[in-house]
């Protein structure tokens, strides 16, 4: 993308288009959520495909291999699909990989949908077409979307039963979100869910396609740029408090997961929030 988020519309029209053409499984390099209005969708995510009537809420983690056929019922169709960098959502991103790891569709009840997250998206999507949008005010209002997505799944889990497998890897998560400032080994968490690096590595790979060391550092690195967006501590003070014993090592593993320094993905997306 060629700006931190996107929205568009899907109609009948959009469905049909994909209905006749070639729809191959793919990734792509930044995160998705779509909120169905009308219709149905098939959505071939984790290796199963499921069909799924409006209204719905789904999402879709960068890199993770899927294909969406939004289907036209009833002669109605209407999708809002909002594409994001990770590092536009940088605090709250990784609750969506938390809460989505092992359900890539929700069914979201009418009398909520027709609500709130329509109208947030309405207006994300009136101030994109701007002639010069405000990156801050959109950010603030994707935010309240995925706080009202997240909201609506937790209220759902509760009926969901988890294999283990999830299960564990929803306890992975909780024991990272309280430790991951830490400079703590793979096997600190293997011994805390009982079990061996080799099988949780496994189980990682399964859920997430990351081993336990990427997901850690992949949790560093939000919260590092969600620091060095939205505080103004130094690169060396936010390196410290996220575990990293040398400010230059803690450079090197940003630029190179980023493809940016903390000082160059920082001027950036100042520029960004306040142009």
């Amino acid at each position: 993308m060629d700006q931190p988020v996107n929205i568009f519309r899907f109609s009948i029209e959009d469905a049909k288009k994909v209905a006749s053409s070639t729809n191959e499984p793919h990734n792509h390099n930044f995160e998705e959520i779509l909120i169905g209005m009308e219709g149905s969708i098939e959505h071939f995510i984790d290796f199963e495909t499921t069909t799924v009537d409006a209204p719905y809420v789904c999402f879709v983690s960068k890199g993770k291999v899927h294909r969406v056929k939004p289907i036209v019922k009833d002669g109605k169709c209407d999708v809002w699909v909002i594409r994001f960098s990770s590092e536009f959502t940088a605090e709250i991103i990784f609750q969506l990989y938390s809460a989505f790891h092992n359900n890539a569709n929700i069914f979201w009840p009418v009398e909520r949908l027709t609500g709130r997250l329509p109208v947030l998206t309405e207006m994300m999507y009136s101030e994109l077409r701007q002639s010069n949008p405000d990156f801050s005010v959109i950010r603030h209002l994707l935010n309240a979307v995925i706080s009202i997505v997240l909201s609506e799944k937790q209220k759902q889990q509760t009926a969901n039963i988890s294999s283990n497998q999830n299960e564990t890897f929803t306890n992975f998560l909780a024991i990272l979100e309280e430790n991951f400032r830490r400079p703590l080994s793979v096997g600190f968490y293997a011994e805390k869910l009982f079990m061996s690096t080799r099988n949780l590595n496994l189980i990682c790979q399964n859920i997430l396609q990351q081993s336990v060391s990427e997901i850690i550092e992949t949790r560093k690195l939000m919260e590092a740029k969600n620091l060095l967006t939205t505080t103004d501590k130094t690169i060396a003070e936010i390196a410290y408090e996220l575990g990293y014993n040398e400010n230059s090592y803690f450079s090197n593993v940003f630029k190179k997961k980023s493809g940016q320094t903390p000082g160059e993905f920082r001027d950036e997306m100042r520029s960004l929030l306040t142009s």
